[in-house]
């Protein structure tokens, strides 16, 4: 049985997806936080010198996107077939899309520049990303909650965790997206999701 290893900073960010589909699978792994002062002693650990990392028997693999596209293969969040997998992996690009544009805002130490640029994202922007993934969610979840298959994957966790951020900053953001809001709640609802949420560390972002 292979062992598992995250390394992160003590923080939600790029690492939860993979800590959910952890949770989501029941499957045990060492969840290691570095604090801000201690990471530049680590860094060269890393084999790109940056984290998220995830060690399996022993070998390091970064990029978020990588870990949480293995761990869901690995613990059957993907799909049940090779075209489940490509739309999932749509669902999880037209996410990307979104975040993409939302993380600037987050990072933006300017705090006037910040409100204007995050009015101009949660009116002119955002509803149309949150469109796209209500369509694909009609279009592939066979009518149920799920995004794919009618079955909890990935891309839901992703939703949900994605969701969480924009929610923090603008707590009405999903208000006319009813879909994505009963996706979210079916998440939320999952034992293990919901006995992680409970139990996992309480930081900012």
């Amino acid at each position: 049985m292979s062992t598992y290893k995250l390394y992160y900073f003590n923080a939600r960010g790029r690492a939860e997806i993979a800590r959910l589909i952890f949770a989501a699978a029941d499957q045990k792994y060492e969840d290691v936080r570095f604090e801000r002062e201690q990471w530049p002693g680590h860094k060269s650990e890393m084999p790109l010198g940056q984290v998220p990392v995830l060690e399996v028997d022993g070998t390091k693999l970064p990029q978020s996107t990588s870990i949480a596209r293995f761990l869901a293969k690995q613990f059957q969040l993907a799909g049940k077939d090779n075209f489940e997998q490509a739309k999932v992996d749509a669902v999880v690009d037209t996410i990307n899309d979104a975040v993409t544009k939302f993380l600037p805002i987050r990072w933006e130490e300017d705090e006037t520049k910040k409100k204007e640029l995050a009015n101009k994202f949660f009116a002119d922007e955002l509803p149309a990303h949150l469109q796209h993934l209500e369509v694909l969610g009609k279009l592939y979840g066979n009518g149920g909650a799920f995004f794919v298959g009618n079955q909890l994957t990935w891309a839901d966790l992703y939703l949900f965790e994605m969701t969480n951020n924009l929610l923090q900053a603008n707590g009405n953001c999903l208000d006319k997206h009813a879909w994505l809001k009963q996706n979210r709640a079916e998440v939320e609802k999952q034992p293990k999701i919901a006995e992680y949420l409970r139990n996992r560390p309480q930081t900012p972002f």
